[in-house]
């Protein structure tokens, strides 16, 4: 027994590690027809070597031939599987029946491996849905198959169910147990090797548990109670009838050889079943007649047989046997004793039980897989398309439908959903439209604290024109113009990180801010550094800004400039082409306390122009996700530089939104130009 199960276990490993071996071969290629026809021919021949090279137990031939087009087919391909089926199964039976290699179980060894092959076709496709079983699923896939292999010998023996019993008492069970390991274990290193393993002991909490594990554990449990009921009323029904019909073939053959021997004729010929006996001894326990005639029946043995009364039965380890005896009284004073085998008493009901075990068995998995592979199709998959539908409208396709009308239960179930969607999209619809009309008014008060006036007709010292487009409703992008004094004017272009509302608020706060410390103060480096501790003070959502901030003086065109953080300005000089000036940047405010801005100063002469812009303009997109760019912006400045600021900056505007054909507009867009004209008289200050 020992050296069996080595063995055994032995092949079962060598399928395994083949396996392994194949996988690695096609890992990361796509399974074409040679790939598949190759794996079938490979794994044919190994069940052909499992034919030859079985385990020798019990004057039978043991083998995992199976686990050749199971593996084939369940691990890697279908056709795979059918073709080792066929070249295995064939091959068994033309060696079975032309070279006498088991000859007796060829016809049931060659279906069952032919079959095997098919199986896997029907169920990958069907249950599995193209992947892989799971260990558990293997291994009752491999017992399964053996079991039909098994019953296939007593089908295709029924005249002779006693030889039958024999071949597959001795081959079920270390078939049936190492085929299934073969395919369990296969099926846990594949797994492995493809990280996907999970182990399947290991508790799992119930949500995670699909409902059609949950079906099949009960729908297991409560087939295998049946069967358990089943197999044990039969087993005592068939123990309790083998047991009456031993008593009645005894009390029959008593009778018979009582009259014979009374008779005086010979008692040769008399038999007692199939190999039962009978013995004729004197009170002294010498045998007159029948087994072990001329011998002497032990004491111990007299002392049992008086115990027992004239047609009395009782069990007997009778001459090295298990047996039920009947002891009987001649009418010349000596003693007759029958008996029958215990292992001929129970030898139908033996066969009969293993046939039926059997034929449960697959009745078992028949009904098992029939009724999960309904209950998925009816129930589970549809359950999987509502569930579908319902993660598009989640994920935010409130037009998704729910159409799922297999059954009323899931045409119910499929109407309320669509109607608390209709519902939903009603209450969204309107919170929308509320919330535009609430955007719509922010974005007015938003623009109406820009300064829109860009006439000043009593100055002739500048022009001064400015755009802003937000990205959203609102913004974060301001521009702002103001006269410090009579003489000096402050320009400011700032962007806000971040969008929306947020942005906004954070805007409207910056804005002030410049324009309550500008009242004290000339310099540009000093009123933003008091600015950043202001807007340092209480920002809990880290929020920062941009800013270029300049004061000119219009009476020498000096314009005092501090950058925080922001775009480049772009300057032309009168009668020339603008220009990026490269100046001195900061970090920007409210990124940190106390930071110091720098000043620089740039001379202004008349006809000069200076152009600030957030970078809502060069990082502006289009559909293939390419930035407008610094040197379109200034191609364009520099193509229409004579054009007035009330036309320049709309022709920008339309450059950047022609370049973006429709892309999205990410970032807020916000344009600011200065001309300087001329110097301010004293007598005008």
């Amino acid at each position: 027994m020992p050296m069996m199960i080595a063995k055994m276990l032995g092949l079962s490993l060598l399928y395994v590690i083949f396996t392994i071996f194949v996988w690695y071969a096609v890992q990361g290629k796509k399974l074409t027809a040679p790939y598949i026809i190759i794996i079938g021919i490979f794994y044919g021949i190994g069940s052909i070597l499992s034919t030859h090279f079985g385990v020798n137990y019990g004057y039978m031939m043991l083998n995992v031939r199976d686990i050749g087009p199971l593996a084939a087919g369940f691990f890697f391909h279908p056709v795979s599987g059918i073709i080792a089926g066929l070249i295995g199964g064939i091959e068994r039976y033309i060696v079975g029946t032309y070279f006498g290699v088991g000859e007796y179980t060829r016809v049931a060894c060659a279906i069952s491996t032919c079959l095997a092959g098919f199986l896997t076709l029907v169920m990958r496709g069907n249950i599995f849905k193209d992947s892989k079983p799971t260990p558990i699923y293997a291994f009752f896939i491999g017992a399964v198959m053996e079991v039909f292999h098994m019953y296939a010998v007593f089908l295709t023996h029924s005249e002779n169910m006693d030889l039958a019993f024999r071949v597959v008492r001795n081959c079920a069970a270390p078939m049936i147990i190492f085929t299934a390991i073969g395919m369990c274990l296969s099926s846990c290193a594949l797994l492995m090797l493809e990280d996907k393993w999970r182990n399947p002991f290991k508790p799992r909490k119930q949500e995670e548990i699909p409902i059609a594990s949950t079906f099949q554990k009960v729908l297991f449990i409560t087939m295998l109670f049946i069967i358990g009921i089943n197999f044990a009323t039969s087993y005592f029904l068939q123990s309790q009838t083998s047991y009456q019909y031993a008593r009645n073939e005894l009390r029959r053959t008593a009778k018979d050889i009582r009259e014979i021997y009374e008779d005086k004729q010979s008692l040769v010929k008399v038999r007692v079943g199939s190999t039962g006996a009978y013995s004729i001894y004197r009170d002294n326990g010498y045998v007159i007649s029948g087994y072990n005639k001329g011998g002497y029946f032990k004491s111990t043995e007299l002392a049992i047989f008086e115990e027992h009364e004239k047609d009395d039965f009782f069990n007997y380890k009778f001459f090295g046997t298990n047996a039920l005896c009947r002891k009987d009284e001649l009418s010349d004073g000596n003693n007759l004793i029958v008996i029958i085998p215990t292992t001929e008493i129970y030898r139908y009901r033996d066969a009969q039980i293993y046939e039926n075990a059997l034929a449960n068995v697959l009745l078992f998995a028949s009904v098992f897989f029939i009724i999960s592979f309904i209950v998925k199709f009816i129930v589970v998959e549809k359950i999987d398309d509502v569930n579908n539908s319902l993660a598009k409208i989640t994920a935010g396709d409130l037009n998704e439908v729910v159409n799922v009308r297999s059954s009323t239960e899931f045409s119910s179930l499929s109407d309320d959903i669509n109607d608390t969607v209709d519902a939903l999209k009603g209450y969204i619809d309107a919170a929308e439209k509320r919330m535009a009309e609430e955007l719509e008014f922010a974005s007015s008060i938003q623009m109406s604290a820009l300064p829109r006036n860009f006439k000043f007709p009593s100055r002739y010292e500048f022009e001064i024109f400015a755009l802003m487009d937000a990205a959203k409703e609102v913004g974060g992008d301001f521009y702002d113009f103001f006269f410090v004094d009579g003489s000096k004017f402050a320009l400011v272009i700032a962007d806000v990180a971040g969008k929306g509302i947020p942005a906004a608020l954070f805007m409207m706060r910056s804005k002030t801010a410049i324009r309550g410390f500008a009242e004290n103060s000339n310099s540009p480096a000093e009123i933003l550094d008091k600015v950043n501790d202001f807007l340092c003070d209480g920002n809990e959502a880290e929020m920062f800004v941009t800013v270029w901030f300049g004061i000119i003086d219009l009476k020498t065109g000096e314009i005092v400039c501090a950058n925080s953080g922001h775009e480049y300005p772009i300057i032309l000089r009168a009668g020339k082409e603008f220009e990026i000036y490269k100046d001195v940047h900061t970090m920007p405010l409210a990124a940190m306390e106390h930071t110091q801005s720098k000043e620089y100063k740039i001379k202004l002469n008349p006809g000069d122009k200076i152009f600030v812009y957030t970078d809502g303009v060069p990082e502006a997109i289009n559909r293939q996700k390419e930035q407008y760019g610094d040197e379109r912006l200034i191609s364009i400045l520099n193509k229409h530089k004579d054009t007035p600021l009330s036309g320049l900056l709309p022709i920008i505007r339309k450059d950047v939104s022609d370049f973006a054909d429709g892309a999205e507009q990410f970032d807020d867009i916000t344009m600011l130009g200065f001309v300087f004209n001329n110097y301010l008289k004293d007598e005008e200050k």
